[in-house]
């Protein structure tokens, strides 16, 4: 691109230069001739004067006192009645410019210069455009690389962007450029790095929760197999079957859960639901890796409890709390409910260090852990809980306090809202 703007620049000059010097030439050389030609008829009257003036004086009129009044490189023939032609200067040789004049007197006065002085002119004029369009070339050709390197490296530098954009790498360059037509380019292609890194981020946002989310509810699912296996007891064998179909289901709405929270993270479908139910659930669950721990998992405060959610979210976000206090906390943990204003609220506490005072509010920021661990598991389960309205908070940091608050009565529907939350139309 660079070469094809630096040679169409070029031609345009040259073109421009073949027709503008061309004519100048042409004029020039028609004026220089005129002025010649003008040059020695104004000599060959000046010299029929001069010699008039003599002729009346009664001065002699030779070729010594004309000598000084002749040009040099002139030559001068006088011719007067009864005399021989007078010639004054030096003969010239070739093709000559002449004029002739007739004095009062009757004498002829003729003037000749050789036409190498108008040749000479015409060179040095010829010289003179020449040199002057040769600096217009040189300037054209200045003038046409920096308008190809301004033009020519926008492009490349858009086109670096557009590969960076195809290899994985969405940052925004937000570099300008001073050309509207490339600066629109730009910005279209900064927007789409940005929507790209947004795609990405909830990409690897949703792989990184789904890993998490479903890490839990596949090891129960592999203990109720690695149970039915090991029993001979069809009984045994129908409970466990019956438990692990249960935990497939959760586990189908753990996915479901995800992928619509990935789109969505505010279109959940709130219920009322018996938060007791969700609780035993949750300790009947994680029992058996507490007693595996040698640690036990009770529940306490007031029973019966109704709140508003999506009773899988609110079990996910259960399992949060206990995995973490599992893993990071220590002695018996006990989930307490109880009612305040209208909200339920579900306390998760145990006996361990708690939270340091380094992390403090920051333990829901995702990549926050206390210990090598993902530091995802509480920045979902607070995603879940607002997703269903409520919120999660960390009550205490020694001993460790969570709680989850939920809603205990319906949101007021929406205009045109269904009872299950769909929109009619």
């Amino acid at each position: 691109m660079r070469r094809r703007l630096i040679q169409s620049t070029l031609a345009v000059v040259l073109v421009v230069i073949a027709v503008f010097g061309g004519s100048l030439v042409l004029v020039e050389t028609r004026t220089i001739s005129n002025s010649a030609q003008e040059r020695v008829d104004s000599e060959a009257l000046r010299l029929a004067s001069i010699v008039d003036s003599r002729l009346l004086g009664d001065q002699s009129v030779d070729a010594d006192a004309l000598s000084g009044q002749v040009a040099p490189g002139q030559y001068a023939v006088i011719g007067i009645a009864g005399q021989k032609p007078i010639k004054v200067g030096t003969e010239p040789s070739g093709d000559v410019i002449h004029a002739t004049a007739t004095g009062e007197q009757g004498e002829t006065v003729r003037v000749e210069e050789p036409r190498s002085v108008i040749t000479r002119e015409v060179g040095r004029t010829l010289l003179i455009i020449g040199l002057v369009a040769l600096l217009a070339v040189v300037a054209a050709v200045l003038l046409a690389v920096r308008q190809a390197n301004r033009l020519a490296s926008p492009l490349t530098d858009l086109a670096e962007t557009a590969e960076r954009l195809g290899s994985g790498d969405p940052r925004p360059r937000h570099k300008r450029y001073g050309v509207p037509e490339l600066d629109r380019v730009a910005d279209v292609l900064d927007r789409s790095a940005e929507r790209i890194a947004r795609m990405l981020t909830a990409e690897r946002r949703l792989a990184a929760d789904a890993s998490h989310q479903l890490r839990t509810p596949l090891t129960a699912l592999s203990m109720r197999l690695e149970e039915i296996t090991l029993t001979d007891d069809l009984h045994t064998v129908k409970e466990e079957a019956n438990v692990a179909l249960t935990q497939v289901e959760r586990l189908t709405d753990v996915v479901e859960r995800l992928l619509t929270n990935s789109r969505d993270p505010r279109t959940g479908s709130a219920v009322s639901f018996d938060l007791d139910e969700v609780i035993q659930q949750q300790i009947a669950e994680w029992r058996p890796a507490y007693r595996s721990a040698g640690r036990a998992i009770v529940s306490s405060g007031k029973r019966h409890l109704q709140a508003v959610g999506t009773p899988g979210a609110v079990a996910q976000v259960l399992a949060a709390l206990i995995e973490n206090s599992l893993m990071h906390g220590g002695g018996t943990v006990a989930l307490r409910t109880r009612v305040t204003g209208n909200q339920a609220v579900v306390e998760v506490t145990d006996e361990g260090p708690g939270v340091p005072a380094d992390l403090g509010a920051r333990i829901f920021e995702r990549t926050i852990s206390g210990r090598n661990s993902t530091g995802i598991g509480l920045a979902v389960a607070r995603d879940l809980a607002e997703a269903d309205g409520g919120r999660l908070e960390l009550l205490q940091s020694k001993p460790p306090v969570f709680g989850l608050f939920l809603s205990r009565t319906q949101p007021p529907k929406k205009p045109g809202e269904a009872e299950d939350g769909r929109t009619v139309r």
